[in-house]
């Protein structure tokens, strides 16, 4: 780890030293601060811990384990709490609006404290989709020293059940293929504890994608929310930050464009969460590295999908967990000269460096595949362009659903009636659904699709229908699916324009998503076209709906904002 001439209280020091800040120093003395922890680096311990939800209801003991390793290091900590909210169990629901805005509201809202509060570094933890990368961006937005610590995956349920078998079964209920008293036993046992669901979805992608960015502790991705080495890693992040300070390392130094570069390509062996597009994008934006969408075609051309977890492969994060999480992958990886080794990470050690003594997966393991035999060649995340989507669209497409489909479409304004359609029988096979007025702006919120896509699941129609919106989808979604559809339909994008019957052809080879629709015809449509009224005049949603960039610039609320990191502000 580079060593810069730092004061490693930079920021510290102006709320507490001097006579000046006398009342400031007596506030905390209220807290239980003493003399000697006025002379410490302090170092703010982010803790997204809610009882709401299972992937965050242990959090709180990382935040104390990560105070406890911050002040055996020589550090003074400070735990703060920001939010949570549950995805599992707003999904399908208004409330879902509010998911992708938690993002904005965690990242403002730990930027507020550290700045506030003048911490000279930041431990950041989060178990939720929202929680790491809004935490990410916090980090990259202040510059400071800071690690992120993931909460944990969660152990499969019975049966191997997770949250995706919950809804899955809510298809397979409304198709007759379970009775009631089945679906309430995958209900009961589903869930068995703490941590994030349990598959390759959207926390366990950003989690690895965060390690890969150098912002984790290695095989911090790796690990169950239940475990000892969970809190060793979150008690490890803490003295890893109070080293940072004593380095001057910053996040600047760690988030570059090759670390980004190194997340994509992890995302895409793993067969990570479309979201992963999304989040990156923002935190890119937050670093004030240049990241696009075409970025993930040109990496993606490259880098095979080896890993055989779900929602579309057959294993848990668990069960990888067990023949060496990550780093096995993350080595092969380097190996073939995919990843860039010289990155720095939070350990003071390059990516290189982290990965020298990994050893390879046991012998006779069937979860990752070896680059010479991957279960498909190139990247599963597929970015499409056409008539249907001029700034882009994100597909996921395993190989299993087929790279092409052409079919009739049956537009819906609205989740809501999209499920009731698939539950119901109104949609059929040869059906491309189009879920429109669900973007950022439109939405607002760009709720995932879970439910829908789950359903289609569940009622035997995976291989049979296709499924496209300007919202986005669940890391747990799989089968045909098209999400963060640019420009949205709520700005009169062409998703606004597509009418019941119309043919759409979505291409994964060509990357090209086509509505076979007369230029003629479009412009008569457009001219009769009126925009919606908005879902929301006031509050958090209106103040979002207002703000927010478009999904292929990554939905972040600060799109006006842009450039490398200034200089440290000393003032917080």
């Amino acid at each position: 780890m580079t060593r810069r001439k730092v004061d490693p209280r930079a920021y510290s020091s102006v709320v507490f030293d001097g006579v000046k800040q006398t009342p400031s120093r007596a506030m905390l003395r209220a807290v239980g601060y003493t003399d000697r922890d006025f002379r410490r680096p302090q170092v703010g311990v982010a803790s997204t811990w809610s009882n709401l939800t299972p992937c965050n209801m242990h959090i709180h003991k990382l935040a104390d384990a990560a105070a406890k390793g911050v002040d055996s290091a020589g550090g003074k900590s400070t735990v703060f709490g920001t939010i949570t909210v549950s995805d599992g169990i707003s999904m399908g629901t208004p409330g879902m609006r509010y998911s992708l805005v938690s993002r904005e509201v965690i990242a403002d809202s730990s930027e507020t404290v550290v700045g506030a509060q003048g911490f000279d570094g930041l431990v950041a933890i989060g178990g939720c989709d929202k929680n790491m990368p809004g935490c990410m961006m916090a980090i990259a937005r202040l510059n400071r020293p800071a690690a992120f610590v993931y909460g944990g995956t969660i152990r499969p349920g019975a049966e191997r059940r997770d949250i995706v078998s919950v809804f899955e079964a809510v298809g397979a209920h409304a198709q007759g293929t379970i009775s009631d008293r089945q679906l309430r036993e995958v209900e009961r046992t589903a869930i068995p504890g703490p941590g994030s669901c349990g598959g390759m979805y959207t926390a366990n992608t950003m989690a690895s994608a965060s390690e890969a960015l150098g912002m984790s502790l290695a095989n911090s991705s790796a690990q169950e929310a239940v475990s000892r080495n969970k809190r060793l890693d979150a008690e490890r992040a803490g003295k890893a930050v109070v080293e940072m300070i004593r380095r001057g390392v910053r996040p600047s130094d760690i988030l570059t464009r090759e670390a980004f570069e190194n997340a994509i390509v992890v995302t895409i062996a793993l067969a990570g969460s479309t979201n992963a597009v999304l989040h990156l994008l923002a935190i890119a934006h937050a670093a004030g590295v240049r990241l696009e969408l075409d970025d993930f075609t040109r990496i993606g051309a490259k880098v095979p999908v080896l890993c055989d977890l779900r929602p579309s492969g057959r294993y848990s994060m668990s069960e990888l967990i067990r023949i060496g999480g990550i780093q096995p992958l993350m080595r092969e990886l380097l190996g073939a000269g995919l990843l860039h080794g010289d990155c720095l990470t939070v350990t003071g050690r390059t990516l290189a460096q982290n990965l020298k003594r990994v050893k390879p997966y046991p012998a006779g393991q069937d979860i990752v595949r070896p680059l010479s035999n991957p279960i498909k060649p190139e990247s599963h995340l597929v970015v499409l362009y056409g008539n249907l989507a001029p700034e882009g669209a994100v597909a996921k497409i395993s190989g299993k659903e087929g790279l092409q489909f052409t079919g009739k479409a049956r537009v819906f304004d609205g989740e809501e009636a999209t499920l009731q359609a698939i539950l119901d029988g109104t949609v059929v096979a040869g059906d491309v659904i189009v879920v429109r007025y669900e973007g950022p702006r439109g939405g607002p919120g760009m709720r995932e699709m879970l439910s829908p896509t789950a359903a289609i699941m569940g009622k035997g129609l995976g291989d049979e229908v296709a499924l496209i919106t300007d919202g986005r989808f669940s890391g747990g979604s799989h089968g045909f699916v098209v999400g963060h559809v640019s420009p949205e339909a709520a700005l009169g994008g062409p998703l606004a324009l597509v009418r019941d019957g119309d043919t759409i052809t979505i291409d994964a080879t060509r990357r090209e998503m086509m509505l076979h629709v007369a230029e003629a015809e479009l412009a008569r449509r457009r001219a009769g076209w009126v925009a919606p009224k908005r879902y929301a005049s006031r509050g958090v949603l209106a103040k979002y709906a207002e703000l927010v960039s478009s999904a292929s610039l990554g939905a972040v609320t600060d799109s006006n904002l842009g450039g490398r990191h200034p200089a440290p502000n000393v003032n917080g």
